[in-house]
């Protein structure tokens, strides 16, 4: 199972250099744990973007995976990750989420790099420090 980071998502709805890199993970639905955080982040950074219309579609292919809403249990076990690992709010919900399904994390976050069960693909031109 994988756990698609809403950077991973708008790389690939913008088709953006790393897109093709996705595609076999973001295009197998049936594969896919989507906490509901990254349907906020992605329609929200969609809609200012390009408009709600192509927010809507985009949320409308997230939907296709099973989506995982923050239950009390996953809130608690993200909130221990984000004071162990200084993530922010949104980046250890994910985090808690994938590691509740036993599913791999894809993520072009460089603060995600070092974390075992992440797959970190760097953004074209991004250095790690």
């Amino acid at each position: 199972m994988n756990v698609i980071d809403s950077s991973v998502w708008l790389e690939y709805f913008a088709d953006g250099p790393q897109s093709a890199a996705f595609a076999s993970i973001v295009e197998r639905p049936e594969m896919q744990i989507v906490p509901t955080i990254t349907l906020y982040e992605v329609f929200k950074r969609v809609t200012q973007q390009r408009g709600e219309n192509d927010a809507l579609q985009s949320i409308a292919t997230m939907m296709q995976g099973a989506v995982v809403e923050l239950s009390p249990a996953l809130a608690l076990s993200a909130a221990r990750l984000s004071s162990q690992l200084r993530l922010p709010m949104a980046d250890s919900i994910i985090l808690a989420t994938a590691r509740a399904y036993d599913a791999v994390l894809w993520s072009q976050d460089e603060h995600f790099a070092a974390i075992p069960g992440v797959r970190f693909v760097p953004k074209q031109g991004q250095r790690l420090s």
